[in-house]
Parts: C-alpha cells; sequence; structure tokens
C-alpha cells in the first residue's frame, strides 16, 4: 500500500531512496544526491527541508525535494546555480505514484508551491500538475529560462567542429596561433579527485575576471568536493608563463557534459582564452568521455549559439490550492512572478 511521508532530514531516508537517486542522476545531474544535499546545507534558519515522498513496503516510489518557506509556501530545492528541477519518481504505476504524492501534499498545510526551473518536456512534473489539480490546487506555468544543447550523433571532434560556424573554427584556430606566438601557452586538465585541489587557480581566474569575486565558494567547494569523488569532474586551466589566465568547470556524468563555470582574466581577452579553453574541453568530453550530449545549462548568450544546436525553454510551475476567487489567484501569481523577475535581475 502506498503512502505519503514527508522527512526533515537525509538521514531519515531510507536506504531504498539510493535507488531514486542513482535513477535522478542519469539524468541530469542537479538531481543527484551529492548536488541536493549541497543546496540543503545552504538553507538559512527561516526555512526547512521538506522530502516529500511516496513509500510502499519500505521502497521510496517518490522523492519531491522542497523548501518550506514563510506563510505556508514550499519551493524547489534549487540554488542559484540550479538549472534544471525534477521530481524524482519510479518507472512503475507512475499515475497512482503522483496521485498519492499529489493527495498527500493537499493534506498538509501546504496552500501554495513553487517549482522551477523545469524543462518543457518533462513528463514527470506534467503528471503531478494534473494530479495537483485533481488534489485542488489550481497551477499555471511561467517562462523561467533558455537552456542550449548539442546531441552527438557518435560524433568524432573534427566532425563536431565541422558543423559549427566558420566563424568560430577561424577565430580558434586564429586566436591559438596569436596566443602562441606571442606568449606560449599550456593547457592543464584536472579530474577526479585532482580538482578540489586545483580549484584555487579557478579563483585566481574568476576574481581576475569580468564577473568579481565568487559569491557561492562554499557551496561550489562541496559540490566540486562531492562530485570530484565521483569522477565527474573536469577543471581545464589555461596558463601564460605559468599563470592561469582562463578556467572552465565542467561535470561529465552517465554521457552527459555540463558547462557548470566558466571564467578568464580581461586582462587577456584579446586572445579569446575562453573560446580557447572551450575547444579544448570539447575536444576531451567528446573524444575520451564519450559523451552523447553536451548542456550549455541556462541562458540565451548569442556565443552559446556558436557551440549548440538545439534550444529548448524551462518554466517555473506555480500551484494554488482551494483557490476561491480568480482576483486572490491573480494576486498570488503576481507574486511569484515578481520574485521570478527581481531573481532574474539580481543574476544578470
Amino acid at each position: 500500500m502506498m503512502k505519503f511521508v514527508i522527512y526533515n532530514n537525509w538521514q531519515q531516508l531510507p536506504e531504498s531512496a539510493h535507488a531514486r537517486f542513482a535513477q535522478g542522476e542519469k539524468v541530469n545531474l542537479f538531481f543527484s544526491r551529492p548536488w541536493l544535499e549541497n543546496v540543503a546545507a545552504t538553507l538559512d534558519d527561516a526555512e526547512a527541508l521538506l522530502l516529500a515522498c511516496v513509500i510502499s513496503d519500505g521502497n521510496v516510489l517518490a522523492i519531491l525535494p522542497l523548501i518550506m518557506g514563510h506563510g505556508n509556501t514550499c519551493y524547489s530545492l534549487k540554488h542559484r546555480y540550479t538549472s534544471h528541477y525534477s521530481l524524482l519518481l519510479a518507472d512503475d504505476d507512475q499515475q497512482r505514484i503522483l496521485t498519492c504524492l499529489a493527495q498527500g501534499l493537499s493534506q498538509w498545510p501546504i496552500h501554495s508551491l513553487l517549482l522551477e526551473p523545469i524543462a518543457d518536456n518533462d513528463s514527470r512534473l506534467t503528471g503531478l500538475h494534473q494530479a495537483l489539480a485533481t488534489a485542488g490546487y489550481h497551477g499555471e506555468r511561467h517562462f523561467r529560462h533558455y537552456n542550449w544543447i548539442y546531441r552527438l550523433q557518435q560524433q568524432s571532434y573534427v566532425d563536431y567542429l565541422a558543423s559549427r560556424p566558420a566563424r568560430l573554427r577561424n577565430t580558434i584556430v586564429r586566436k591559438k596561433r596569436k596566443l602562441h606566438r606571442d606568449h606560449g601557452y599550456k593547457i592543464r586538465l584536472f579530474s577526479g579527485d585532482e580538482v578540489p585541489l586545483a580549484m584555487s587557480d579557478y579563483y585566481l581566474v574568476y576574481n581576475a575576471s569580468w564577473k568579481a569575486n565568487e559569491q557561492y565558494v562554499d557551496f561550489l567547494d562541496g559540490v566540486v568536493a562531492g562530485f570530484s569523488q565521483q569522477g565527474w569532474s573536469r577543471l581545464a586551466v589555461l596558463y601564460v608563463c605559468g599563470q592561469p589566465v582562463a578556467a572552465q568547470l565542467w561535470f561529465v556524468l552517465h554521457g552527459k557534459a555540463s558547462i557548470f563555470r566558466l571564467a578568464y582574466d580581461e586582462a587577456w581577452k584579446q586572445y579569446s582564452p575562453g573560446s580557447i579553453l572551450t575547444s579544448f574541453l570539447m575536444e576531451y568530453v567528446i573524444d575520451t568521455d564519450k559523451v552523447d550530449e553536451i548542456d550549455f545549462l541556462t541562458g540565451n548568450d548569442a556565443y552559446k549559439q556558436d557551440w549548440m544546436s538545439e534550444r529548448r525553454e524551462c518554466f517555473a510551475l506555480s500551484c494554488v490550492k482551494n483557490v476561491k476567487t480568480a482576483n486572490r489567484h491573480q494576486r498570488f501569481i503576481e507574486l511569484l512572478k515578481s520574485k521570478i523577475l527581481r531573481k532574474t535581475i539580481k543574476r544578470l
């Protein structure tokens, strides 16, 4: 028999929850347990972790990671760096599981939910949306951000590069030649347990970039430590005369490479060190890691279109329980929209 349970910390989860996280990380790094645990560690005193689960005979069938905020409103367990969010859901009997989850949420003092950012083709959250509607929630979707990806069709790096715009290929060749001629350079790739030790060079570059100082050092170090233990981290650093001038942190797991953090020293902008380093890592993840997909995560920056081939949309799903009047619901929706807008403006 299925039952709805809410846990308030990771230690309360049954051992069978490992299967859901193992399943989730195959879809996206943001659904992995190391990522979610690091996000939960950033919560302040006004926020509480809620792991809304469906369990049957000791088996965890679904996990919806949430944050309980003010006014009985729950939000996705997400960080500013979270590009994708979803529900961890078993493959079998999904409709019954989602119905149980929605009914369980409706019986708790949870008046509203804001789940974001979710892919437009996420069948798990689409199903939850429908189940919540049946349980008495009114839901609406709002655009959140764009996401650029490249799906490889068993291509080599040479094949991939040939499919990219001529201006990008020419830029890579010219800038490599110019940097080598003027100063010389060296690229070093760190992976696995090497990455946490090399993060000091990443921070040197980041602090010299247009992005100023890294705001979330503790969070990033925690993610890197957890992912590096799994062998998922790739940190490439471009050195000139022994000094780091560009650095990129990527994560590679289950056939997908995610381009996570990029930075270069603005003093070297004329040499396009970022493009040189991106081409290096592209070649590595395609020819060595043999990935099937490369994900540029959040943003619609023009330069991402040169490297990627497909643009997807991500949304926020807002749900309100037992709305009495259209005006009341509209006020809540406007509040959620303003929250999303403030986050977007802050990030920009």
